[in-house]
């Protein structure tokens, strides 16, 4: 009898443990806004985590679809990066965060001008239903 309630136990612990995760389970897609100059845009990426490999892409400018890369999801945080070319030049700009519930709340980090310091802005994205 004991062994019943122990294993009965354990699998409801594994149960509720899989719902806490599936809660913060960054599949899916992310929007926020940004500010350029006095503009707002609103933007995009959307994530699928297989295992511990976090997959997606971002949308450019003309809907061009860009993968995300060297993507993780560990400890309820989020971290890709993102490369694109502009006038020959390839910028890549890294995005992380901690996901809690339908919002990531992080760190977006863009190279500087001719290779100066880079720029961190603050993160704030809810997912999209």
């Amino acid at each position: 009898m004991h062994r019943v309630v122990a294993a009965a136990s354990f699998i409801a612990l594994l149960f509720v443990a899989s719902l806490a995760q599936a809660a913060d389970d960054p599949t899916g897609t992310w929007k926020w806004t940004v500010r350029f100059n006095d503009q707002e845009r609103e933007m995009s990426v959307k994530l699928k985590l297989e295992g511990d490999k976090l997959t997606g892409s971002i949308p450019g400018r003309n809907g061009q679809e860009t993968a995300i890369e060297n993507g993780s999801f560990k400890d309820g945080e989020v971290k890709f990066d993102v490369t694109r070319e502009r006038q020959g030049n390839k910028i890549t700009t890294k995005y992380s965060g901690k996901v809690e519930g339908n919002k990531i709340t992080g760190k977006i980090t863009s190279p500087g001008r001719d290779g100066g310091e880079g720029r961190a802005r603050d993160w704030v994205a809810t997912k999209a239903e």
